[in-house]
């Protein structure tokens, strides 16, 4: 009876540092490490460095490359992961903490379930004074975001027909395409370039971009998007999409993505060609 109750008291313990670590680094902004954690919540070394790595392995805290700990931000708002969200975040987040810190944008993750809806996963935000940031909880509306858009262009045909039949198409600013033709057409493009743009469709002076996440099936899984002030994209558009496009390349190769296979066009249901280069005229 005696072993059971420590036991059972050993398990209580364990669980309840792992909520004092949650709750301490949702305080935090910028990376904690090891001994920090140790030194302001006072507990030993070898358990505080289980607890993060469990936290690590469940999707909730990443390491960043000076070694420090990171609260996942869908974590920090008491977001919960479903079990094959749990890796992906902690793969792509390394990636996105990079792109943020090489573009100086905030940085994206979502996903897409059967029914179209999409769900974020994780953000990085931008160290801007003025900047682009969205709550992880708040709607995303499919056919006027970039992110939106790169999941429906990579969705199952039947799935993506249904959500264009049964939704009503709102004007958000004067630059809203609410056309149910011209977002099909829209759709095949995106498929075809591999990545969409978003350029002050849904909030008057901010543009997305978004590129897809490819599994080792070639399965679109997710998408990485890039969300910035208008006015700093147009001064830096080729540079600001090269560089999205090539996390979600490295991205991809880490998921074991094979690179250039053909992909059917989801609304038209034809074979498109291989995504190109952007313009550089």
């Amino acid at each position: 009876m005696g072993s059971l109750f420590t036991y059972m008291n050993h398990e209580v313990k364990s669980a309840g540092r792992i909520l004092d670590i949650l709750e301490y680094m949702t305080t935090l902004r910028d990376g904690v490490s090891l001994s920090q954690v140790m030194r302001d919540l006072g507990f030993p070394k070898s358990s505080t460095h289980g607890l993060l790595q469990t936290l690590m392995a469940r999707g909730h805290v990443v390491q960043n490359s000076a070694g420090k700990y990171i609260l996942v931000e869908a974590s920090r708002r008491g977001f919960p992961f479903r079990r094959n969200e749990e890796p992906l975040v902690v793969l792509a987040m390394p990636f996105m903490q990079q792109l943020r810190d090489r573009c100086g944008e905030t940085v994206l993750l979502a996903t897409m379930n059967a029914n179209c809806d999409i769900r974020r996963l994780a953000k990085c935000v931008s160290h801007h004074p003025v900047r682009y940031d969205v709550n992880m909880d708040s709607a995303i509306v499919p056919y006027c975001t970039a992110i939106g858009r790169v999941l429906l262009a990579h969705g199952a045909e039947e799935a993506v027909e249904a959500y264009l039949a049964r939704t009503t198409f709102l004007s958000y600013t004067r630059f809203t395409v609410t056309n149910r033709d011209q977002i099909r057409r829209l759709l095949i493009k995106v498929r075809r370039d591999g990545y969409a743009v978003n350029d002050q469709e849904f909030v008057t002076g901010s543009t997305g971009l978004a590129a897809p996440l490819f599994d080792a099936g070639g399965e679109a899984v997710a998408a990485v998007n890039l969300g910035t002030l208008t006015s700093r994209y147009l001064a830096r558009r080729e540079e600001l999409l090269l560089m999205l496009r090539d996390t979600a390349d490295q991205i991809s190769q880490s998921l074991g993505s094979l690179s250039e296979d053909p992909r059917r066009d989801p609304v038209a249901g034809r074979e498109q060609e291989p995504r190109r280069e952007p313009d550089r005229r």
